[in-house]
């Protein structure tokens, strides 16, 4: 007979050891282009032996939530946090006890390299009488600190493990440890199996996964982020174009990739008519299906009046960067009759570098006359054509 199966994953904490971040707490940070809670809750929404999920947040997070979890919010069951990891646990099991499952799992959501066989491997070791968690074998000799900071003594290891998640219990067993454990004021287990054996149930150690590690801190993150990037399935560069052109009036310069050059005439334009930095927005955006500059930057709006091209630019790398992306390079053409673009392609070159985080070598800027047809012959306008390339990691 098929026990039923349910997984509490606990999300409520703010991370503090990750240092501060605009993305939010530690499980809110991106790997790849997705949050961290994103990567998690998929791992356990996937596998064919669960049955339901609820996750603990914190009461501040629900938008967060949202925008990491998108149509797989639908999915789960929210239930906010208490003040410690054992209080949000408890309180996640209590959201259960309505249609109370036989098992359930309890695993941190800033643990994203957990696997199907490990699930598989702390389910089987369940039964009515013991839960089960993964661990790994301590492979280092562990010293004992003197208060001094001296050694005291050296700890034998042979027996010792380190605990992961997911820790899998018979859930009336785990639900009634956690309430026994509140009722009697015990704040203190660092883990559920902890508790388990404080309340007198049994726990087994199965095999755990060397790559399932808990992030704890920023470099944590940055490292577990370069892993994730490397595990996908398959090369995913995109190539976006761009094209802009804006007419010339009477003026005294021309700002064109980020700057300024003394002309006879000026470009026309709601901001500073920038047809490069224009056309290379365009570019970007077009690698992550995100619109267009007039979508972000519309004409109608005054506050783009005369602005800078140069933050257009700036948005649309951090909306690339956002769905997990990374710049390859940028290649932009001018396309005009004057002024000269040789004496400054160097300058422009380093402008776009700066503005998009690439090596000036990675950037291009080219220019050629229309031979004297149409309307840049005729020195009525300038134009410009942008290509961008963006490598992209899985998820989007």
């Amino acid at each position: 007979m098929k026990r039923s199966v349910a997984a509490v994953i606990v999300a409520a904490g703010r991370g503090e050891r990750a240092g501060l971040s605009s993305q939010g707490p530690k499980q809110y940070r991106l790997l790849a282009g997705r949050a961290v809670i994103a990567h998690t809750i998929r791992i356990f929404l996937q596998h064919p032996a669960i049955d339901r999920v609820v996750l603990v947040i914190h009461r501040d997070d629900r938008e967060l939530l949202s925008a990491a979890l998108g149509k797989d919010l639908d999915q789960v069951q929210i239930t906010l946090g208490g003040a410690t990891r054992q209080d949000s646990v408890r309180r996640g099991l209590a959201g259960l006890a309505d249609a109370a499952p036989d098992l359930v799992l309890i695993h941190d959501a800033v643990r994203p390299f957990a696997d199907a066989a490990l699930i598989d491997r702390t389910l089987a070791a369940i039964d009515d009488a013991a839960g089960a968690i993964p661990a790994i074998a301590v492979p280092d000799t562990l010293k004992k600190a003197g208060p001094d900071g001296q050694i005291e003594a050296t700890v034998d290891r042979r027996a010792l493990h380190a605990a992961q998640t997911p820790q899998g219990f018979p859930f009336i067993a785990i639900l009634d440890a956690h309430e026994a454990a509140a009722a009697s004021g015990r704040d203190d287990f660092t883990d559920d199996s902890s508790i388990a054996e404080w309340a007198g149930l049994a726990v087994r150690l199965v095999e755990g996964l060397a790559e399932n590690v808990k992030l704890t801190t920023a470099r944590d993150i940055a490292l577990a982020d370069e892993r994730m990037r490397g595990m996908r399935p398959m090369i995913d560069v995109r190539t976006g174009n761009g094209y802009d052109v804006h007419r010339l009036v009477a003026g005294d310069h021309v700002t064109l990739c980020g700057i300024a050059i003394p002309h006879d005439q000026a470009l026309d334009g709601h901001s500073d008519a920038d047809v490069g930095l224009h056309a290379l927005t365009d570019a970007l955006l077009a690698t992550c299906g995100a619109g267009d500059i007039g979508d972000h930057f519309p004409p109608s709006d005054p506050q783009w009046r005369g602005a800078p091209s140069r933050i257009f630019v700036e948005k649309a790398v951090e909306i690339v960067r956002a769905r997990g992306g990374r710049i390859m390079n940028a290649d932009i053409s001018l396309i005009c009759e004057a002024p000269k673009i040789a004496p400054h392609r160097a300058a422009m070159r380093a402008a776009i570098a700066d503005m998009i985080g690439l090596d000036a070598a990675r950037v291009s800027v080219k220019a050629t006359t229309n031979e004297t047809i149409g309307f840049v012959g005729r020195r009525e306008g300038i134009a410009a054509i942008a290509t961008a390339s963006v490598s992209y990691g899985e998820g989007l």
